[in-house]
């Protein structure tokens, strides 16, 4: 049997330095924050404008490669479609070769919108950079892949 932890505030304070988890999800929040402001004239958040982005394909994807591609599961993922199918940004439709399949399609509007919220992205894109450096910036980008694999 395990011996007992003692639930201590030096025990917190390790945790909040050391948690992959909560450091992770905390800088997601923050940085997420900085691309809603500079999206937010565009009327969209950083999480729609990846939506977005990631149907700016030759070949429609699926809901299913959508969310692998996101991570996420396919439910969530059609919940966050919906919005944006609404506003006619997107269109789910019916893949050619079979019916069972759902293809999402960057409408015309969406690629105008697209076109307008990527300058803004690009600035705090490299507001963000600038501020990690490359060092940093590299260093990062091979966490997140070591993470995500």
């Amino acid at each position: 049997m395990a011996t007992p932890v003692e639930l201590t505030p030096a025990l917190a304070a390790r945790f909040d330095q050391t948690c992959i988890c909560l450091n992770v999800q905390r800088a997601a929040r923050i940085v997420g924050r900085r691309y809603d402001a500079a999206l937010r004239s565009a009327g969209l958040s950083n999480w729609q404008f990846t939506l977005l982005m990631m149907l700016n394909r030759e070949d429609p994807p699926t809901i299913s490669a959508l969310a692998d591609a996101l991570a996420m599961d396919r439910t969530t993922v059609t919940a966050n479609l919906k919005p944006l199918e609404r506003r006619g940004l997107l269109a789910v439709q019916v893949d050619a070769d079979d019916r069972r399949v759902r293809r999402v399609v960057l409408t015309e509007e969406g690629r105008a919108l697209l076109t307008e919220a990527l300058p803004l992205w690009e600035k705090a894109q490299a507001a963000l950079v600038e501020q990690l450096g490359d060092v940093e910036r590299a260093a990062l980008g091979a966490a997140m892949t070591a993470l995500s694999s």
